[in-house]
């Protein structure tokens, strides 16, 4: 998973790429429980390019994209929304998965 590090490296990535936005804070408890398998979901949905977004460090991408709980992802194909899983509620992995699966076909 890469770390957004700038607007302009977001806006090349979603325009060039299939990307899968993780919106997160280091502070969030229901963030730290989903990332022992993040990486198991990177392997099985190796078409995506995932994200990590710091929810503080871009609160304006947030609520450009009315990201208001976390942790939460958007998926981006072709430049568009392809599909979000946004909630302020605990995710599993189960649930992220059926997503994932939804998004990729």
């Amino acid at each position: 998973m890469i770390t957004l590090e700038s607007d302009q490296q977001l806006k090349e990535l979603i325009e060039n790429e299939s990307v899968i936005l993780l919106f997160s804070a280091d502070w969030c408890p229901d963030c730290r429980v989903i990332e022992p398998f993040l990486p198991e979901l990177e392997e099985k949905y190796s078409q995506w390019t995932f994200v990590y977004v710091d929810r503080d460090q871009f609160i304006h991408v947030c609520a450009e994209n009315d990201i208001f709980g976390i942790p939460s992802f958007l998926a981006f194909r072709e430049g568009g929304e392809a599909g979000r899983f946004v909630s302020k509620d605990r995710k599993t992995k189960e649930e992220i998965e059926a997503f994932l699966t939804k998004v990729s076909g």
